[in-house]
């Protein structure tokens, strides 16, 4: 077990991350404290080169299968994508992008699945922070004019630190990212459902298949077994 320290690893994201803060941060600004909500985006910079994968998760999660399974997924990457990461299951991203929806009627993104883009959730991560060093394209992508010229193209202004980035980025770019089954990461949050959506609201809920990790995200309790 590797313990690495919070400060350590904020002092060397900040520089990194600084520029899409204001993007994707509750605060108005850049807070030095939050660059570690921006940690995966910018993993592959600040890990040592022997390490090549990483699974990164949130604490509220309930594990019914063996994790290790799910390293069996970093197999499963298409030619080109350095993520892995499971499609959010609520509308969040229906309603930020309304601008950009509104002026593009014809747009698949904040669409529900499966043939929509309703965009990610980074509850559960796969970092392949090999894939990630070499992909020319992913680096660029993180470069503060690259950040600005998304964010102004979709009208995004977001608060879900990473999870906002790659959300934005695979409307860009949706080969940098494999798609994990949504049972890798069964979400079970429906604020959006209470909140002006509850027409489309189960067409970007429903999941089929044996739950393999719930999530209880915005403090849902998780069932018992």
């Amino acid at each position: 077990v590797i313990v690495h320290d919070v400060n350590e690893l904020t002092e060397k994201l900040f520089p990194i991350v600084e520029a899409m803060q204001k993007h994707f941060s509750a605060g108005s600004g850049t807070y030095y404290s939050d660059a570690i909500f921006f940690l995966s985006v910018a993993m592959h910079r600040i890990m040592p080169k022997e390490i090549t994968q990483i699974i990164q998760v949130d604490l509220d999660l309930k594990y019914k299968t063996n994790i290790r399974d799910l390293f069996d997924e970093f197999d499963n990457f298409p030619e080109g994508a350095v993520i892995g990461i499971a499609r959010e299951m609520q509308p969040v991203y229906r309603h930020t992008f309304w601008q950009y929806r509104r002026e593009n009627p014809q747009t698949k993104v904040g669409d529900p699945p499966p043939d929509g883009l309703p965009g990610f959730n980074s509850g559960v991560l796969l970092l392949n922070l090999e894939a990630m060093r070499l992909s020319k394209l992913y680096n660029q992508l993180l470069e503060p004019a690259m950040v600005q010229k998304l964010t102004e193209k979709y009208h995004f202004k977001g608060h879900l630190g990473d999870q906002d980035f790659f959300t934005m980025v695979g409307m860009e770019h949706p080969e940098l990212f494999h798609v994990l089954d949504c049972t890798w990461n069964r979400q079970l949050c429906t604020w959006w459902r209470d909140h002006g959506y509850s027409d489309v609201f189960d067409q970007y809920f429903q999941c089929e298949g044996e739950v393999k990790i719930y999530h209880g995200n915005c403090n849902t309790p998780i069932p018992e077994d």
